[in-house]
């Protein structure tokens, strides 16, 4: 019976046209991922908590090196806008207003996962090293550590990946991809 079924890809510019035609309720959490609209899993108060802290840490890291962007949408050729939680991304005069960061732009993505692990590493990861983007990070809750992949690639058989996973434990630092820049972990985690 499945194979009747047919589902309906967007392209970027009609999934910005349903946006601005306000078909999305504003409180309704979606992204778009090769084309198909993705209901965003809801936060929890750990998620919360992670991310109220990544905000107060990395602010002042990156000040004047690089633009802090928090929840808000990515542009990627695969005819994805993810809205990772965390994106660090170049200097821009406009500060983005001209259209979204794309893949040139971005240092680092990072999301932080809990209910949404699965995904983030299956589906996201993969998608983030497609783009090229050079690092992502995932802050685990389940298992309170933060896992660093960097040097993305595409194996013989056309899967992307990163070639580097480092594992963080709550209690260290760790480098952001900017100069003189490092991240306590013992004050994100909650």
């Amino acid at each position: 019976m499945l194979s009747n079924v047919v589902t309906r890809r967007f392209t970027l510019d009609e999934y910005h046209h349903l946006i601005k035609i306000g078909f999305f309720h504003e409180d309704e959490r979606v992204e778009l991922i090769r084309g198909e609209l993705v209901r965003m899993a809801a936060k929890g108060t750990p998620h919360t908590v992670c991310c109220s802290n990544l905000i107060r840490e990395l602010a002042p890291l990156i000040a004047g090196k690089a633009e802090l962007r928090c929840q808000d949408p990515i542009t990627l050729p695969s005819g994805s806008e993810p809205e990772p939680d965390f994106t660090i991304a170049r200097l821009a005069s406009d500060h983005y207003l001209s259209g979204h960061p794309t893949p040139e732009d971005i240092f680092l993505v990072v999301e932080i996962a809990d209910s949404s692990l699965d995904y983030d590493r299956d589906v996201k990861m993969p998608l983030y090293a497609e783009a090229g983007i050079p690092y992502y990070w995932i802050f685990n809750l389940v298992a309170n550590q933060l896992e660093a992949y960097s040097e993305p690639y595409q194996d013989s058989q056309g899967n992307f990946g990163y070639r580097f996973k480092r594992i963080f434990l709550a209690n260290q630092s760790v480098d952001l991809p900017l100069p003189s820049s490092s991240l306590d972990l013992s004050s994100i985690f909650p």
